[in-house]
């Protein structure tokens, strides 16, 4: 199976902090990768890493075969990586509509010259042609309702969701989802996981999506890589990975069985107190 990703050796530091360090792995084209750990793992730092946003320290970034270490964030976009933000990242004054056009935007072959000539050249059909993807997004997450919409006027799980549309209409082949159902209730939960799984079965997007609710990076992965500490501590199969003592210990706080005796949790507790 052909590669969409590579990260070689990648490490990050802030002066003297480590955001991470000698974090190796590979994406197959068409996988649902997921990338959990605890709070300050090094997760967000490592997507903003694949999108540009920061260049590592050390170490490479290869996309389809491509070294992209030192591209910008737009050249990324132009090759066909989108991304959401654990912080929504939408123009809040902007109708629903217009935040998913400005999602097209690399995509635009007419120039501001040529787009003066609107009925002239084929700057009109073109705009047609983005309007109409559009509202082929729209009609897939839903959003017809409030596409006309001001954006910074709606529910936070509605804002999340057209952000994910603004990404989508990147049309990328890789899409970076960082924490697209944190502050969700539960029902707004289950209609973005569905949302994520036809992104990657029917749309055929590769999938990198950091989540905390481990239920649906479970249900809904393909593969699963932990950081804990800017470390990579485990990778493979959810169940398996789960099932990793270290990732427990690092991830869910639990302790070593063997390392435990019953008789010594009060006095634990009390001290811990």
């Amino acid at each position: 199976m052909a590669q969409s990703l590579e990260v070689r050796g990648v490490s990050l530091r802030f002066g003297g902090v480590r955001a991470l360090t000698d974090v190796s792995f590979a994406i197959n084209e068409g996988e649902l990768f997921s990338i959990i750990g605890p709070n300050g793992a090094g997760k967000t730092s490592m997507v903003n890493c694949i999108s540009g946003r920061y260049h590592p320290t050390e170490g490479q970034l290869f996309y389809k075969g491509r070294d992209i270490t030192g591209l910008t964030p737009n050249a990324r976009a132009s090759l066909g990586i989108g991304r959401t933000f654990q912080n929504l990242a939408l123009f809040h004054h902007m109708s629903v509509l217009d935040n998913i056009m400005v999602g097209r935007h690399h995509l635009l072959k007419n120039n501001f010259l040529t787009g003066s000539l609107y009925w002239l050249t084929g700057a009109r059909r073109e705009e047609l042609q983005h309007r109409h993807k559009v509202e082929e997004i729209i009609d897939f997450l839903d959003l017809q309702s409030v596409r006309k919409a001001t954006a910074g006027t709606l529910p936070y799980g509605l804002r999340k969701r057209v952000e994910l549309a603004r990404a989508m209409a990147l049309e990328p082949s890789l899409i970076l989802l960082d924490e697209p159902m944190a502050g969700m209730n539960f029902e707004e939960k289950e209609d973005m996981a569905r949302y994520v799984v036809d992104l990657n079965e029917e749309f055929g997007m590769t999938v990198v999506m950091i989540e905390h609710d481990m239920g649906v990076v479970m249900d809904i992965s393909h593969r699963v890589m932990v950081l804990d500490f800017g470390r990579k501590i485990a990778e493979g199969d959810p169940s398996a990975v789960l099932a990793d003592p270290h990732v427990r210990r690092a991830y869910l706080g639990e302790e070593d069985e063997v390392l435990v005796d019953p008789d010594d949790v009060p006095a634990a507790t009390e001290s811990a107190a």
